[in-house]
């Protein structure tokens, strides 16, 4: 295993000859996926990685200059595809990771033959004629509460996330693996994410993007995946998803992973 699989915690099941590489999001880890992987390991052979600053990561690892942009975790994943010598994959990502895999897809798009989104933003600031979900002044509160008593904010924040109540096993799931995080770690990524702005790359973005929403995500406004699929620069399918919450594949597996199954499996039609 190279220094970059191991340090990413990669792991590569399956036999299928295709490639398909899960990437999750802010505050989870490639447990995320626990739902999906049955399904494609037939068919698929299934590259799963941590993103650095992952609660399953060495946080000695996380350079904090290299990661208050969102470039920082692109060249992680073109690294790692490098690494397990990948010349094509299909890419689903979760949250922000749709637009980590949207900006690896600009510079290698042969890499790509097809994104899927769920619940992807480029934007979470309210802009003119832009509705991202947030003012500055609410993102600054939760960053301020993160700061001050990050295990009161983790408990918070995750039943709002997914959308359930802390009985829940998807809350208690993402409770865990948003708490497993070093809180410094998880404030800088936050910060990154939520102040970031990827509008502009948008038209740049060649390869086929599927993608996926709740029909309410505290993170992501539904109109959101409409502005997505209007700005893309290749082809782009929307579905809205009847479940609620910013992680529906982890908390409405029975709904969200047979649509995610046929969205990875058949391609946009022309």
């Amino acid at each position: 295993m190279g220094i970059v699989e191991e340090a990413h915690n990669v792991k590569v099941l399956g036999s299928g000859d295709r490639v398909i590489v899960l990437v999750h999001g802010f505050g989870t880890d490639q447990s995320v996926w626990k739902h999906l992987v049955p399904h494609l390991v037939e068919d698929f052979h299934v590259v799963l990685y941590d993103n650095m600053g992952a609660g399953t990561t060495n946080p000695e690892y996380f350079d904090f200059n290299r990661y208050i942009t969102l470039e920082g975790y692109a060249y992680d994943l073109l690294a790692i595809l490098e690494e397990l010598q990948v010349d094509s994959c299909i890419l689903v990502g979760h949250s922000a990771s749709a637009m980590v895999g949207a900006i690896a897809s600009i510079s290698r798009p042969d890499l790509f033959s097809k994104i899927v989104m769920i619940s992807a933003s480029p934007r979470y600031l309210n802009d003119v004629d832009y509705y991202g979900g947030f003012e500055q002044v609410d993102l600054d509160q939760l960053f301020d509460a993160m700061g001050a008593n990050y295990k009161a904010w983790c408990s918070g924040f995750a039943p709002l996330a997914v959308g359930g109540d802390m009985e829940s096993v998807a809350v208690q799931e993402f409770s865990r693996t948003l708490f497993n995080m070093r809180p410094d770690i998880a404030l800088s990524v936050a910060q990154t994410i939520f102040q970031s702005d990827m509008r502009q790359i948008l038209s740049l973005v060649t390869v086929p993007c599927h993608i996926l929403q709740s029909v309410k995500d505290l993170a992501v406004p539904v109109v959101v995946s409409e502005y997505l699929h209007q700005q893309l620069g290749g082809k782009s399918i929307v579905e809205v998803m009847t479940p609620d919450g910013h992680l529906p594949q982890l908390s409405s597996p029975d709904i969200v992973i047979p649509v995610l199954l046929r969205h990875i499996r058949y391609d946009i039609k022309s």
